[in-house]
């Protein structure tokens, strides 16, 4: 096989999205020449324009607005050879049948890919000891062949860098003499969280001489906060939430040295710039570190050494929330002292 146009379907968050793009740098690897189109959600749109991987961009929620012929008559005008769907999704797989696209590879999971793809790949992400990453290279196996990626090998496969120059008045903020860290408290409620209090308290402990701290989120998120009296007595930090688009959220991470959030995809957008970039999870299946840890030469992750029981079925996380400010700030400094800013 020789394909000559992929497409990538994966319409789902940000740091799906980012953890896909090892996958996208092997593809070109085996096959130079390939073009991959992108099908995803527009609001990720610009991470997935970062992906020096990426040729095309394919709109999944200005699709939605069209009928299904016009849908089906836009697949079929890419030509493509391929399609992959990474994130199952019933509807696209139906599209990808009805406009003869010859190669249609998804996981056995879904019965609509029995009756919708002609390849198909047994794999089962839920009990898998696996990392999203290694999972999304294995659903390729088609075309790339059986690879189990260690981690530490896919940073040089991000190709996340086509990344927009820092607008000045973001640049200005930033302080050549100190660490530049950005704290993410919130996730709009895609992960468990380690609670603002403990942000706040981490604030507090980190030193003004060595640290520029920001804080980023949305602004629903920054309003939640405030809420939640976390910008109470914390005079040294820059609130920067619902002050960003995506775009220059991107060059902000790219920009500053350090970033500490929950599983989010911030957290995965700077492990993949090269950041330093801390995680805080919970011990719960599928939502551990061993599933989605952040991936990058600068990435590491706390968790609670047991087993999380009492809050599986949403909610905090007890044993995440027990992670104190002091773990965080001493695993932050190690991480600043491994390396050179």
């Amino acid at each position: 096989m020789n394909p000559r146009h992929i497409i990538i379907s994966r319409t789902d968050s940000i740091g799906d999205v980012v953890l896909t793009f090892p996958l996208l740098g092997l593809i070109k690897q085996k096959y130079p020449d390939i073009k991959i189109t992108f099908l995803g959600q527009n609001y990720t749109r610009p991470v997935i324009m970062a992906c020096k991987h990426v040729d095309f961009f394919l709109d999944w929620n200005e699709m939605q607005g069209h009928s299904d012929n016009t849908q089906i008559t836009l697949l079929r005008s890419l030509e493509a050879d391929i399609i992959l769907h990474v994130f199952p999704r019933k509807e696209i797989a139906i599209l990808a049948r009805k406009a003869g696209i010859p190669v249609r590879m998804g996981s056995t999971g879904r019965l609509y890919h029995w009756l919708n793809c002609n390849k198909l790949i047994r794999l089962s992400r839920k009990d898998s000891p696996l990392h999203e990453a290694q999972l999304n290279i294995l659903l390729a196996e088609k075309i790339l062949g059986k690879i189990q990626l260690p981690a530490e090998e896919m940073p040089a496969l991000y190709g996340f860098n086509k990344i927009e120059p820092l607008p000045a008045d973001l640049s200005a903020l930033l302080d050549p003499k100190r660490i530049n860290l950005i704290l993410h408290p919130k996730s709009k409620g895609s992960a468990r969280e380690w609670g603002s209090d403990n942000f706040a308290r981490l604030v507090a402990m980190l030193p003004k001489e060595k640290y520029r701290i920001f804080v980023t989120g949305t602004k629903a998120e920054g309003d939640l906060l405030i809420q939640e009296g976390f910008f109470n007595n914390l005079r040294e930090i820059t609130d920067l939430t619902g002050k960003m688009s995506l775009e220059k959220m991107i060059s902000f991470i790219n920009a500053a040295d350090a970033l500490i959030a929950a599983s989010t995809g911030p957290l995965h957008i700077a492990a993949a710039l090269g950041k330093i970039a801390l995680g805080i999870y919970p011990p719960i299946r599928p939502m551990h570190p061993g599933r989605w840890a952040p991936i990058g030469q600068n990435a590491s992750f706390l968790v609670a050494d047991k087993e999380c029981n009492d809050c599986t079925e949403g909610g905090s996380c007890h044993c995440m929330l027990g992670i104190t400010p002091a773990h965080v700030k001493q695993k932050l400094e190690a991480m600043v002292n491994a390396i050179v800013l």
